[in-house]
């Protein structure tokens, strides 16, 4: 029997990806996705189970399925995405049933991998140059997103001691940018003027979408166990990041700084809390260890913000491609199964 892999968060962006690069594995017999909504990219063995935001239903799925292996992608990186509360069922809650799930009675899982982010580690004018794995942040959370993540990795720990049979992976990431993922950061760096808080110019490292997912594959395939930062190598000051994109900046008072920066609700952005500390002070992460495990970054974080910026430039010159068809999982299951499609009968 090859891998049996349950992926939450089916219908995000990594849940998306993560399941199209397991379904290209021949090792891997079956893939099944829990979200609350159906995927919206093209997948061909992976089957939707749809599922309430807390994942209340995932012990009978997991007993039912037989899996292996779970990849724990859902969740919430953005106070600005939904309220405290829907964070904390989402983010809290969910994990909490997931564990549940996993640690059940003669439970068939045998690896978890979670993907989690370096906001764990906050930001603050006393924050060491680069954090390490097995260091604390220097002061308590302020955002939602952050205590929801502190929480998160709270059950990660006590799962991993409670069930020493079972591979444990948490991966932090850094900032992500690429050609077509939507963050906060890259919705920064496509406004007019990008903002900035007066009187700091904080260094930044960020990790391209592509490595995000192919690190996740990679402790998965490695068997990899315990904690790793992931961010591309080297560092650059906001200031720079915003000419690269060929951007200028425009500064934010220092003080009142989040009423400053209201206006920019008229682009339809509204900058997070926690993002609005790292304008300030920066973050940076030593991804040493899962280079040493192996891992080969493709981009570096100069080279990330590079690629961004060609993508912003090339969507400039010639515009937002609009597809001419949106995959719909309901759609293609009629084209897949329906008896009225009339298929042709190859000819021997």
């Amino acid at each position: 029997m090859g891998r049996r892999v349950l992926v939450t968060g089916l219908s995000t962006f990594w849940g998306g990806l993560v399941a199209q690069q397991l379904e290209a594995d021949p090792d891997v017999e079956v893939i099944v996705g829990l979200d609350t909504v159906p995927p919206e990219i093209e997948l061909e063995r992976t089957e939707f189970v749809r599922v309430d935001q807390n994942y209340s239903i995932l012990t009978r799925i997991v007993a039912a399925t037989k899996v292996d292996t779970i990849i724990h992608t859902f969740l919430v990186m953005n106070s600005g995405q939904i309220s405290s509360r829907a964070m904390k069922e989402i983010n809290v809650i969910g994990t909490m049933n997931l564990f549940a799930a996993a640690s059940a009675p003669d439970s068939t899982v045998e690896r978890v991998v979670v993907k989690s982010s370096s906001l764990v580690y906050g930001a603050d004018r006393e924050d060491p140059a680069f954090f390490r794995e097995d260091m604390a942040r220097a002061r308590y959370p302020k955002t939602a997103v952050e205590r929801s993540l502190l929480a998160v990795e709270d059950y990660v720990r006590d799962f991993a001691v409670d069930n020493p049979h079972v591979t444990v992976s948490l991966l932090r990431f850094s900032n992500v940018l690429g050609p077509t993922i939507a963050t906060p950061f890259s919705k920064l760096l496509q406004l007019p003027l990008v903002p900035s808080v007066f009187g700091f110019d904080p260094r930044f490292q960020f990790v391209h979408e592509d490595d995000v997912v192919r690190s996740i594959l990679f402790v998965l395939d490695q068997d990899l166990a315990g904690i790793y930062n992931v961010a591309g190598d080297g560092m650059l000051p906001w200031s720079e990041v915003a000419t690269i994109c060929g951007k200028r900046t425009v500064p934010l008072p220092p003080l009142a700084t989040a009423s400053a920066a209201l206006p920019l609700r008229a682009f339809g952005y509204d900058i997070p809390p926690e993002t609005l500390e790292l304008l300030r002070y920066g973050r940076g992460v030593d991804g040493t260890r899962l280079v040493d495990a192996g891992f080969g970054y493709h981009f570096t974080s100069a080279g990330t913000v590079e690629d961004f910026a060609q993508a912003l430039r090339l969507r400039s010159t010639v515009g937002e491609r609009v597809p001419e068809y949106t995959y719909e999982a309901d759609v293609e299951q009629f084209f897949k199964h329906s008896p009225a499609v009339v298929r042709e009968v190859p000819v021997p």
